[in-house]
């Protein structure tokens, strides 16, 4: 397959084949930033690259797995001029404490969920999104994240342990408050 040229690239293509991930994108980046303005702001830089970059995308190929390693690449950036924030992996330290963990509640209410997704370390939870709720698989997150398979498989494994944990402590918080209320 030959692939286009400038004069062949038009908004058309571009948004028909980058548009309909829109809110995607966007849901994603707000998980990952914690912060609608700034996810608002990495959409558009994801947007723009993605329009400058356009020319090299071969069509009939995978334009979400596309967009959303670029979302990466910037949430990356990010991090680490705006927050002054490193990628590492912190959380295996507090796993290796760990001893045991109680099962988590079955009735959640969304607010425990995503507050307990915040609370884990970005690169967990971007993981987790990608995976769980944005439905990729190993290797296209992998490709999305230039990591290897096994990276995705610990940090997704350590991410969802870190996850069942925070959903066991904020529920246990809740009733300790509500007990507390009662007495």
């Amino acid at each position: 397959m030959l692939m286009p040229t400038y004069e062949k690239v038009s908004a058309e293509d571009f948004e028909s084949a980058a548009l309909p991930h829109l809110n995607n994108i966007f849901r994603t980046a707000v998980r990952l930033t914690s912060n609608r303005t700034e996810a608002e702001d990495l959409v558009q830089e994801v947007y723009l690259q993605a329009w400058k970059s356009f020319h090299c995308f071969e069509p009939g190929t995978n334009c979400r797995a596309w967009l959303f390693k670029i979302l990466s690449h910037k949430v990356k950036h990010y991090y680490r001029t705006k927050l002054k924030f490193k990628f590492v992996d912190d959380g295996e330290k507090l796993l290796d404490v760990m001893a045991y963990t109680p099962p988590v509640p079955e009735h959640l209410s969304d607010e425990d969920v995503l507050a307990s997704l915040e609370r884990i370390p970005p690169c967990y939870r971007q993981v987790i999104l990608l995976a769980d709720v944005e439905e990729f698989s190993y290797k296209e997150m992998a490709d999305m994240l230039s990591v290897p398979v096994g990276t995705i498989m610990s940090r997704l494994s350590r991410g969802r342990k870190l996850l069942r944990s925070g959903l066991t402590d904020s529920v246990c918080h809740t009733m300790d408050k509500s007990q507390r209320m009662t007495a």
